[in-house]
């Protein structure tokens, strides 16, 4: 069996455990197999990650540093995806010197990363319904996850080839950065992807690290399996597991560290800070119905919405302690009720549209 492969039924479905090389020593300094500089590992070593932030550092400007945040959510992604396009139709999306996205907040960052000029690509994945086709009940299956992972991986192929890892590298390449965050199981800590410095890599193992980072942060543990990734350290060869990134943080503002340190050389006011969070925040009083998936569906809502409250309550202490402007928007509270994890084409198309008329009314941000 290939390492990190699959074990197969006759049936051709994957059978859970597949056979995987250890993880690291804790406190090991490891680097994703032929790359180096791309990721830093929130328990790295002091001097490994002050490297990294000189390396990620966006390039010098007389402008106030642009920063937007893309939370995890599920298909309510679409939310984010349309008001990134209402922004653009508006005349009001700014040029972002640094995007972040964790869970299907990383299957938009590229889009909102590079730009209008990416509009079509972001509508098509949140509205043409191949999602949905993707990760339609029928596609459940018993196994490691309730999908198999050629479906998410399928997803993100569909749009990670080399035309787009050509136009990250080159967004990079001018001093803009693009990070995505994954979790790392083996040592229970966050790990944040330059993914621009992997695409200016090139060729095709950039393109698969790329989307396997994708992948990572987007599985969501129980609806997809994990995301196997080769890493070295001392000549030997080992595997990490990642997951969904939101299991440790459902959004994530670059590290204070490097935030200051590029705003201390830019314009008073240093940050405008934008975040778009893929879910509803406000509590929804309603009876909760008798029985254990009601019950179970309520808590895990009330458990997300807990998180994501107190995540967005860390970002504005920040940017009031720093001086930075925040501009936050979350699902409006009229979708309550609406499954994440349901990627009905209909339902989706709802939520971006939504996005985008908030945007382009100018009734976006709070």
């Amino acid at each position: 069996m290939p390492r990190g492969g699959f074990a197969r039924r006759s049936s051709g479905r994957p059978v859970w455990p597949w056979r995987r090389e250890p993880p690291p020593p804790p406190g090991a300094l490891a680097e994703p197999v032929g790359f180096s500089g791309v990721r830093l590992s929130l328990a790295d070593e002091l001097e490994a990650a002050a490297q990294f932030f000189d390396q990620a550092r966006p390039a010098a400007s007389s402008a106030p540093l642009k920063v937007l945040a893309l939370s995890g959510g599920g298909s309510g992604g679409a939310f984010s995806a349309g008001a990134l396009v209402g922004l653009t139709r508006a005349g009001r999306r700014p040029l972002f010197d640094m995007v972040t996205g964790v869970s299907t907040g990383a299957l938009i960052a590229p889009f909102a990363f590079l730009g209008p000029d990416w509009d079509p690509e972001l509508t098509d994945a949140y509205t043409d319904g191949y999602a949905a086709e993707m990760l339609a009940l029928t596609a459940v299956s018993l196994g490691p996850s309730l999908y198999p992972a050629e479906r998410l991986a399928g997803l993100v192929g569909r749009y990670v080839d080399a035309r787009l890892l050509e136009a990250v590298a080159a967004a990079h390449a001018a001093g803009r950065r693009l990070f995505v965050a994954t979790a790392n199981l083996d040592s229970q800590t966050t790990c944040i992807w330059d993914m621009g410095a992997i695409a200016a890599q090139d060729g095709p193992e950039a393109q698969r690290l790329f989307a396997d980072v994708l992948i990572a942060s987007a599985s969501v543990p129980g609806l997809f399996p994990p995301k196997l990734i080769p890493v070295e350290s001392g000549g030997t060869v080992y595997e990490e597991m990642h997951v969904d990134g939101g299991a440790i943080s459902p959004l994530f503002i670059i590290p204070e560290a490097l935030i200051e340190r590029t705003a201390a050389d830019r314009a008073p006011g240093g940050a405008d800070v934008y975040v778009l969070i893929n879910t509803v925040l406000e509590a929804t009083p309603r009876a909760t119905a008798l029985g254990v998936v009601p019950i179970l569906m309520r808590s895990f809502e009330l458990m997300l919405r807990s998180t994501y409250r107190v995540a967005l309550r860390s970002v504005e202490a920040m940017c009031e302690l720093r001086g930075f402007t925040l501009h936050s928007a979350c699902i409006p509270a009229a979708f309550d009720g609406s499954n994440m994890m349901r990627f009905e084409r209909e339902a989706m198309a709802k939520l971006f549209a939504q996005g985008r008329d908030l945007a382009e009314q100018g009734r976006l941000w709070n």
